[in-house]
């Protein structure tokens, strides 16, 4: 009796039932879609970390350079201004350990060593300056006037030509521990061509480039690299994940140190948590335990991200949060009144329901059913909607822009990787700038939220008119009666 009165009242009312459910299905569309983009937002964040941070990567030890005198190290050259004709083009080359001030190859272990630590790997970030070029001798032209002074004879004239032509490269070397692939700046970036380093070249002359890097200096597999006048064979090329890469060439770590006169030291110990709940207890126990250290983690770094991306996340986060909310309580709120309403236009029905004896309780079951099923119908109308909105989104992929701001070259700040903020230290006073395509995934919580509003929806309009119904009387119904 119930189905069957159910079913042939939302018959008779459909136009009614439609625009409930309709009001329902915007409500939870809009939820939907907020929700998506607001996780998609999450990923693209978490995209932008990933790069500059390196897979598998919880956190980050540096240790903050300290100023010189001068306020900076500088580079030195020194070159022989050689006579004749000598055309011979000289170069030098200047190995710099950027970013940081390095750390003693024992504090990984010590880090290591710390609670809730899996992992902890060294890494070494340099900057190499080459200068290379020659000098060209001036011509000395006497001048025919020449006189005597004192009765000696000196030749009079002016030297012309002459001068020096000098070209200035610099580029970023990273060292990294080979014996741990896992862990690391090169992690974020994928072997393209050739291979990544093995496990047993811990102190092998080779090198892995970037690819853009590697680009722009016509390098391939089996060239030869030079770096302070070791030659190092590049044996792959690799690619970042996005963004730019950590450096623009890999060597092994002890070459790095070799290179850079920095024996058993590390600047950056990218370590790896047992679990990611205890990323922050992990943290203040190195800080504690290890004093003059920094550690940062990819949540200290989420706070530097700005751009679009970021003003987009805050207004989903925020403006469309409070947007959903507004929206569902208006639509539970009309549901509710236009079920109220449509009670008050069956005073006779229910009247003469009650006269025949159906009891309040029944009265106010039937309504809520009714109500039930439009939320329902009005759930599965605004999962459709909010699905076709995510996928609208998913399609276009709005381009939107990251950028971490930088710190100055010696500071602590964010970041932590080789440099500037987890992307390369000799380039950390400008920010790092990625673009990332916006997505709005639609998990099942998302789905299953949907349908708990649907319900919530249908019991706010039951209630609203159940409570209307159950105060009927048959009398009502028979002031009615023409």
């Amino acid at each position: 009796m119930f189905f069957t009165y159910l079913r042939r009242e939302l018959r008779r009312r459909r136009k009614a039932a439609l625009v409930v459910a309709s009001g329902l299905a915007l409500g939870i569309a809009l939820v939907i879609v907020v929700s998506s983009v607001s996780s998609g937002m999450g990923k693209a964040q978490d995209k932008v970390l990933q790069s500059l941070y390196g897979l598998g990567t919880d956190m980050t030890v540096t240790k903050a350079a300290a100023q010189s005198s001068d306020g900076a190290q500088r580079p030195r050259f020194n070159f022989d201004a050689k006579g004749g004709d000598s055309d011979e083009e000289q170069s030098s080359d200047r190995v710099m350990v950027q970013g940081f001030q390095t750390l003693a190859s024992s504090t990984v272990g010590k880090v290591d060593a710390q609670s809730g630590v899996s992992d902890a790997v060294g890494g070494l970030s340099l900057q190499v300056f080459k200068v290379s070029g020659q000098f060209r001798q001036g011509q000395f032209k006497q001048d025919q006037r020449g006189g005597d002074s004192g009765g000696m004879s000196r030749p009079q004239g002016t030297i012309e030509g002459g001068g020096a032509d000098f070209d200035v490269n610099s580029y970023s070397v990273y060292g990294t521990d080979v014996a741990e692939p896992a862990l690391g700046p090169l992690t974020s970036s994928k072997i393209t061509s050739g291979r990544t380093f093995k496990t047993s070249e811990t102190d092998a002359k080779v090198v892995v480039a970037d690819e853009s890097y590697a680009k722009e200096k016509k390098l391939a597999l089996g060239d030869t690299v030079t770096i302070k006048s070791v030659k190092f064979k590049v044996i792959g090329i690799a690619t970042p994940d996005s963004g730019d890469a950590a450096a623009n060439l890999y060597v092994p770590l002890k070459q790095a140190q070799t290179l850079s006169d920095s024996k058993d030291k590390v600047t950056t110990i990218y370590v790896k948590a047992t679990d990611s709940q205890k990323i922050d207890s992990v943290k203040s126990a190195i800080q504690k335990n290890i004093p003059g250290t920094t550690v940062t983690t990819s949540a200290d770094l989420a706070d530097t991200v700005s751009g679009s991306l970021s003003t987009a996340s805050d207004l989903a986060t925020s403006v469309g949060k409070w947007l959903s909310i507004a929206v569902l309580v208006a639509a539970f709120l009309v549901a509710g009144l236009l079920t109220s309403s449509a009670v008050s236009r069956r005073v006779r029905e229910f009247g003469t329901l009650k006269a025949l004896g159906w009891r309040s309780g029944r009265v106010t079951r039937q309504v809520v059913g009714e109500a039930m099923v439009n939320g329902l119908v009005g759930g599965a109308l605004g999962i459709a909607l909010g699905l076709a909105g995510a996928y609208v989104v998913t399609a276009i992929s709005p381009t939107l822009q990251a950028q971490l701001g930088g710190g100055s070259a010696g500071g602590g700040g964010v970041g932590g990787g080789p440099g500037g903020g987890f992307g390369g230290a000799g380039r950390r006073q400008a920010a790092t700038s990625l673009e990332v395509a916006l997505t709005a995934p639609v998990s099942l919580t998302t789905i299953a939220v949907a349908v708990g509003l649907a319900v919530a929806g249908g019991l706010i309009a039951g209630a609203f008119g159940g409570w209307r119904a159950s105060r009927l009387r048959p009398a009502d119904a028979l002031r009615r009666v023409e």
